[in-house]
């Protein structure tokens, strides 16, 4: 357990940094919008690429963990529609409550989890499955919002993130990287020191990228909901997916990239999506920043009872 709270609170504490940098205007708002636009379309996408292209894939691909991995994602959407029936959401919040039940931040905290817990060999697995989740958790996030859009342009709002799921640089480098590492292709070694360059810098600027995103004014009015968001995501989600790993008898040093995955807090672009969709924007950002600085908490819960 030492091991997973020295890994996992030095990460929050860059997080929280993040935080303070920007409330000191050393990491302003109008700084923050293009240093993620940089980290989402560069530099994560170059770190995935790197880690699945230079290895074998089968030796990191299970379709068992990738099934228990998976089927969660979706027991957790159904599940999210129960409850927005059961205690009778307003549509202008239920298209947000769902995705923030299920949509993690993978790319930025469970990605960084992954790497620091685990190495590099956890990364590589992690950004595998990684590639698979985000087409999973966008799909379900496009259809969460549009069952409860209300407003104009239905069909051109769908087809505006259809095209968001299939343009996704993260999705997009995990494929490429995928095709590299089955068909061998040899990446030229200049090519491959440029994209570790490029690399380092991801996961630290992607920390300190969500603290100076957090938000904590809306919180108040949206508490209830978001909490609800927030069982389902860090606690009913993670243990969806222990359950099925141990159904399906996957070992634990094969499932812990998954379980970090599962277990990441709602993902910052559920506010963009419900931006566009006339989704609840107060309850996004009330979720990923109640969510993000909870899941400090439920990460070491759930990895104590693996990690020594």
């Amino acid at each position: 357990m030492l091991d997973v709270i020295n890994t996992i609170v030095p990460v929050f504490l860059v997080i929280l940094l993040g935080y303070f940098l920007h409330a000191k205007e050393l990491l302003p708002s109008p700084i923050v919008g293009p240093l993620n636009r940089l980290v989402f379309y560069l530099a994560i996408p170059a770190m995935i690429f790197r880690e699945i292209s230079r290895v074998s894939f089968a030796a990191y691909f299970s379709p068992f963990v990738l099934a228990g991995t998976l089927a969660p994602i979706f027991m957790v959407f159904l599940i999210g529609l129960g409850v927005q029936r059961f205690l009778k959401i307003p549509p202008s919040f239920s298209g947000t409550f769902l995705q923030s039940s299920q949509h993690g931040n993978l790319g930025y905290i469970g990605l960084a989890v992954a790497y620091y817990l685990l190495g590099a060999e956890g990364l590589t697995a992690a950004s595998i499955l990684a590639g698979f989740m985000m087409l999973l958790q966008n799909f379900l996030s496009v259809l969460g919002l549009q069952m409860f859009y209300q407003g104009p342009e239905r069909k051109h709002k769908a087809w505006f993130f259809v095209k968001k799921i299939v343009g996704n640089p993260v999705v997009l480098s995990a494929l490429a990287g995928i095709i590299f590492s089955v068909l061998q292709i040899p990446v030229p070694t200049l090519a491959d020191r440029g994209l570790k360059i490029i690399s380092d810098m991801s996961l630290p600027l992607a920390l300190l990228i969500i603290g100076g995103s957090l938000s904590f004014g809306l919180i108040r009015s949206n508490l209830k909901l978001a909490i609800g968001a927030g069982i389902l995501k860090l606690l009913f989600l993670p243990a969806l997916g222990l359950l099925l790993y141990g159904v399906l008898r996957v070992p634990a040093a094969q499932f812990l990239p998954g379980l970090i995955l599962l277990a990441s807090p709602t993902a910052t672009v559920t506010y963009v999506m419900a931006s566009e969709m006339q989704g609840s924007t107060e309850l996004a950002s009330a979720a990923v920043t109640m969510n993000t600085l909870a899941s400090c908490l439920t990460f070491i819960f759930w990895l104590s009872f693996f990690v020594p």
